[in-house]
């Protein structure tokens, strides 16, 4: 089966680092607003770019605040630190989110890699990265049992459960998952086994390798991959009509995030610009795009994404 082509959808990540909670919210208001498919932000305790030394809000509460405000964006965290919390919660929670919202809530999730916040906030990072996969693999099917209402019962060796119950069950018949990262040999794979959404990024040449190594995950487990609603991070969106100033506004916005070296090839520029940075990806079949959008979340950058951009893709898919 072959992916549907046919639409292009676009999210917003709202950092929810170097702002103010009025702010913050109005970002996912807007983004509900102009029509984006899904809102996203961060699930860390310390800022994750720039200095660290800095305030961000709670993930899970700042997507609670928003899906109390929206009405049709569907919501979730990209991705949640699986080594914050049980997944016996997780599942609790993203249920919870799923009836404030209305049956609009994504269960993002990731392995965690911030060292930092961990040790700072007393949280089980492990031995490393390997191992944090391993519990990874280990939570996943107790969420997704949880989420399906069959009551999953686990043993260890880092997560236990006892035919966990999950009432009331989510709005949605089958509340998504999705699994950030790209990792190779494990996350990818879990993916496959796993995930309804994945998130990937670092540019088109990445994402299709990351691809390619999907589908033969998919294959050795048996997986139809059209079963996975690919998205990628394509970076912090600046748009205006003049290149320079688009540049000088995205330069202003990694300076009030104190980040000394802004990221290179950013969407920054026309509408022109960033859709022709974009088109490869339709060209991989990859139609859902993830904004990154820092504080102050430039209002015209936002509609133009929507309103301009979006049109174009449209033409060129």
């Amino acid at each position: 089966m072959e992916r549907e082509l046919t639409d292009i959808k676009f999210g917003a990540l709202c950092w929810n680092q170097y702002t103010d909670w009025p702010s913050l919210l109005q970002a996912g208001v807007r983004a509900d607003t102009l029509g984006y498919d899904t809102l996203w932000t961060w699930d860390h305790l310390y800022p994750i770019i720039g200095d660290s030394h800095g305030p961000i809000f709670e993930g899970w509460l700042t997507i609670t605040g928003w899906a109390m405000a929206t009405r049709r964006v569907r919501i979730g965290l990209m991705v949640g630190a699986n080594t914050f919390r049980e997944p016996t919660l997780t599942a609790k929670m993203a249920t919870t989110l799923d009836h404030l919202s209305g049956g609009r809530a994504i269960l993002g999730i990731g392995a965690a890699w911030f060292e930092e916040e961990h040790l700072d906030f007393g949280l089980p990072f492990g031995s490393g990265f390997p191992e944090r996969l391993r519990w990874l693999g280990e939570a996943l099917p107790i969420m997704r049992g949880m989420l399906d209402g069959t009551e999953p019962t686990a043993s260890g060796p880092r997560y236990r459960a006892r035919h966990v119950r999950n009432l009331p069950p989510p709005v949605q018949a089958h509340l998504p998952i999705l699994i950030g990262g790209g990792g190779e040999k494990v996350t990818l794979k879990l993916v496959a086994k796993y995930a309804d959404m994945n998130n990937v990024g670092g540019g088109i040449e990445n994402v299709r390798r990351k691809e390619a190594i999907l589908l033969e995950h998919c294959a050795a487990v048996g997986r139809d991959p059209a079963g996975i609603e690919r998205t990628t991070g394509i970076g912090t969106v600046f748009i205006r009509d003049d290149r320079a100033e688009a540049e000088r506004l995205f330069r202003a916005a990694f300076e009030r995030n104190r980040i000394a070296e802004p990221w290179k090839n950013q969407p920054v520029g026309t509408p022109e610009d960033v859709a022709a940075m974009l088109a490869p990806y339709l060209e991989l079949g990859y139609r859902h795009f993830i904004a990154g959008f820092p504080a102050t979340y430039d209002e015209e950058s936002m509609t133009r994404l929507i309103t301009e951009v979006k049109p174009l893709l449209k033409r060129m898919g």
